[in-house]
């Protein structure tokens, strides 16, 4: 399936916003993603849930097309990367690990809420942990909250409803705001939350982003 993103100025800086979930940052060949939650199955798995490993293969199989898309030199996680400390298990660890020894792009993580209850990261992920970050005119963390720069945010999930004709369908969206914006899950298997009103909504449909009315 051809995608296609959507180019946008945010602070006077071009960005584009990804059908796959992501955040390209062109000037800083930065990759930018939210809640990845990896290792989520395996913690459904342990606790007697039939959950297809499918799933977390997938994703990881879309974060690669994107990082080789873009070309991008950092990849920069805005929280959640892992579900859990359940779902650390050995199978998950060596995925990471091979899928980083044949990625060895810079890996920059802002610790999530998920991220600090899972404990210690292997080592062999190779991962810069930070609280949070400020770079140019952006600052990034993984919920939302006031300070100085724009600040882009995860933790939320947001998804949106369009309805017509009787009919809904509820999709994962990007928020712009004036002063903030918010990523969606990159995790195909997350649920979906309400964006806050009064931002742009930006929804993922199709391989497209595309705008819908504000929230």
């Amino acid at each position: 399936m051809s995608m296609t993103s959507l180019p946008l100025r945010v602070a006077s800086t071009p960005l584009e916003l990804r059908p796959d979930r992501s955040l390209w940052w062109p000037d800083a060949k930065t990759l930018v993603v939210s809640d990845l939650h990896w290792g989520k199955v395996n913690t459904f798995q342990a606790a007697g849930v039939a959950m297809p490993g499918a799933l977390q293969v997938q994703d990881l199989i879309r974060l690669d097309r994107a990082l080789e898309e873009t070309s991008a030199q950092r990849l920069l996680v805005l929280g959640d990367m892992v579900h859990s400390k359940q779902g650390m298990t050995p199978t998950l660890c060596a995925l990471i690990r091979e899928w980083r020894q044949n990625r060895p792009v810079a890996l920059v993580l802002v610790r999530g809420n998920h991220d600090r209850s899972a404990g210690k990261l292997p080592e062999d992920w190779q991962i810069e942990l930070v609280e949070s970050l400020e770079e140019g005119p952006f600052r990034f963390v993984h919920e939302a909250c006031d300070g100085p720069g724009y600040g882009w945010a995860g933790h939320l999930h947001p998804a949106c409803t369009l309805r017509g004709r009787g009919d809904s369908l509820r999709l994962p969206c990007f928020v712009v705001g004036k002063k903030q914006g918010i990523l969606p899950a990159f995790s195909e298997f997350s649920g979906g939350a309400a964006p806050p009103r009064g931002a742009e909504l930006y929804a993922v449909a199709g391989g497209r982003v595309i705008p819908v009315a504000a929230g």
